[in-house]
């Protein structure tokens, strides 16, 4: 995602850490979702029907839901039922008398959880059906648009979703899911996946199912009610690309949103099939410039007019593949998805419009790493954040990480970039993974060992902090001043020769040798992360 605008392979499966330290064993197969909203109150009510396999013995499943609070918001949990087949002994204990009855699940709830008391066994799977009702405190954004318009929207990123919904609210556990989603007649609903009801039942209802069978974190998982002009923009390889925008912002709405196509082009030309069966760009309510819900992309209200529209799509698309497709097993490896769609725009605006554009854009990436390093000195991969996710939306996850993308391209070449990308894809689309799983990949491409160079970007804070200084007889002095040594090819270039010379640097001093009387310029290029006097 973007921060909001201003003017605008080993695969973990539902093993996480808690809000409680305490490890489950458990892994979301699939999400059935049923909402209720209504215009006279923000009261909703919901069932979730989750269906897990257990990887482990568990005896108490613990599932994050925010429980009452003050104002009266916050879930209360009614009621918890599993449908159990004849003859198989039910969680709560026993033997079913008949076919598919229907077993209450003891449970109890605080605060931040509702834990049934399930004994679940090892490789079993069981559907629990949880009844719930209340105000959502976050995550459901009920609201009124720019416009004065009564507007729903889900906004989930980091762990919010568990606001709303009874769920493993975790970046490792992915599941399938449906919405069945129950409104005033006059809404719209958008949501993950393609729309496989919309009918209009009596007392001026609508009922709106949406299947997704990617499986998905709850992180990206999206539902948006309101009024609106909805377009088909486009078709991609059989992609149906669609612009949902208030009414109001019709006309410049659906000119902005409709540069999706292209874009969704070129990334998929480029690192491979697109995951979902339909991109929907969506003017929303998000806290974010851009959410990258799952085929279904929030976007702040004020996107629409924006100049910067074509840089935000083109972020918010390419975390299709990275972030959505390919989630992060942890906060930490955040930059995966972050840092991924930074750079993926800058090499969608390098096809589009040249190699200036990407220069340009880098150049203004550096600044701010080197500005957020002053104030924060941390490396890319941060497990110092705990339960504070959102500060890992930083310059460092951003710009630091689609740095480290482009020293990685330009290290390896771009035949063998593209190739290490779309392997990664194919390796783990649909799964989860962290930054030792990409490294392996590119690793492989490469036939290069890249331990040192993901080591030093990735994991120690800082970069090269670099004095230049003549030294008499065309000689100069280039030392690192950082306290932790870096090892990097420094390009530079001489007066106006347009040769582009280079040296690896690796020790504290190194010396090169000009012709005397000659200016050089460093990095002429744009291709190392780097401090280097006061002007960049």
């Amino acid at each position: 995602m973007l921060k909001k605008l201003i003017v605008l392979p080993l695969l973990i499966l539902g093993i996480y850490l808690n809000t409680s330290g305490q490890r489950q064993s458990v892994d979301v197969q699939h999400y059935g979702i049923s909402l209720t909203v209504r215009d006279n109150t923000d009261k909703i009510t919901g069932t979730a029907e989750i269906t897990v396999r257990f990887l482990n013995n568990v005896g108490e499943l613990r599932l994050d839901l925010a429980g009452p609070q003050i104002a009266d918001t916050g879930m209360t949990v009614l009621k918890v039922t599993e449908k159990v087949a004849a003859g198989r002994t039910a969680a709560s204990g026993g033997k079913s008398g008949a076919p598919n009855s229907v077993k209450n699940i003891p449970f109890r709830q605080d605060s931040s959880a509702i834990y049934l008391s399930v004994n679940g066994g090892k490789d079993e799977t069981h559907t629990y059906r949880i009844e719930y009702a209340g105000i959502p405190k976050d995550g459901l954004i009920i609201s009124k648009n720019k416009f004065g318009q009564r507007t729903f929207f889900t906004d989930n990123w980091p762990d919010r979703a568990r606001h709303w919904l009874p769920c493993i609210d975790h970046p490792s556990d992915k599941a399938s899911v449906d919405f069945d989603v129950i409104t005033p007649d006059k809404y719209t609903v958008v949501a993950n996946g393609l729309k496989t009801q919309d009918v209009v039942m009596g007392n001026h209802q609508r009922r709106t199912h949406y299947t997704e069978k990617a499986p998905l974190p709850t992180k990206i998982f999206a539902v948006g009610i309101a009024s609106f002009a909805v377009d088909r923009s486009a078709d991609v390889q059989g992609i149906p690309v669609y612009s949902y925008v208030f009414p109001e912002n019709k006309k410049q709405g659906f000119k902005d949103y409709g540069k999706a196509g292209e874009i969704l082009r070129f990334f998929i030309q480029h690192i491979g099939p697109y995951p979902y069966k339909k991109l929907a760009n969506i003017q929303s309510k998000t806290i974010y410039g851009g959410m990258e819900n799952a085929g279904a992309i929030f976007y702040s209200e004020e996107s629409v007019g924006s100049e910067d529209i074509e840089e935000l799509l083109a972020h918010e698309i390419a975390h299709q593949w990275f972030g959505d497709a390919i989630t992060e097993t942890d906060w930490e490896h955040v930059w995966l998805s972050e840092g991924f769609a930074t750079y993926m725009t800058h090499l969608y605006m390098e096809h589009k419009y040249g190699a200036d554009t990407l220069k340009m854009g880098l150049k203004a990436d550096r600044k701010k790493v080197i500005a957020f390093e002053k104030k924060r000195f941390t490396p890319v991969v941060d497990t110092s954040a705990k339960d504070r996710y959102t500060q890992l939306l930083n310059a460092n996850s951003y710009q630091k990480g689609g740095w480290v993308l482009h020293m990685l391209r330009r290290q390896v070449g771009d035949s063998i970039f593209w190739k290490g990308i779309r392997s990664y894809f194919a390796a783990y689309g649909g799964h989860n993974a962290n930054t030792t799983d990409f490294r392996k990949v590119m690793e492989k491409e490469s036939g290069r060992d890249l331990g040192n160079f993901f080591q030093q970007w990735l994991y120690t804070p800082g970069m090269p902090e670099l004095t230049i200084r003549p030294g008499g007889e065309g000689k100069f002095t280039i030392r690192q001043q950082q306290d932790q040594l870096f090892t990097f090819p420094l390009e530079y270039a001489i007066d106006d020769d347009p040769k582009v010379y280079k040296v690896q640097i690796k020790d504290r001093v190194t010396v090169i040798n000009i012709h005397a009387n000659h200016t050089i310029h460093i990095d002429p290029q744009i291709n190392l992360l780097f401090t280097y006097g006061k002007d960049m």
